[in-house]
């Protein structure tokens, strides 16, 4: 019984686990988009009329939608 109860706990921290990754990686975004635009070379991204350039609106757009803000990131930050 008690192996079984590691496993559960085990299973339950996971997505606890994922959360600070995204979370750390969120915080990594904006400081890296903060350090760019303090510079004069800010990580912008232009889809219509939909504008990101802000180290804010980075921010904000990994934490809600990581899987789509996180590559847009690293794709728009090198060029």
């Amino acid at each position: 019984m008690a192996r079984r109860s590691a496993c559960q706990i085990t299973a339950a921290l996971v997505p606890v686990l994922v959360v600070l990754v995204i979370v750390a990686i969120d915080a990594w975004v904006y400081a890296d988009s903060k350090q760019r635009a303090d510079q004069g070379a800010p990580v912008v991204v232009r889809i219509g009329a939909f504008v990101v350039e802000t180290p804010a609106t980075w921010f904000v757009g990994c934490l809600l939608l990581w899987i789509l803000f996180f590559p847009l990131y690293m794709v728009n930050r090198t060029g």
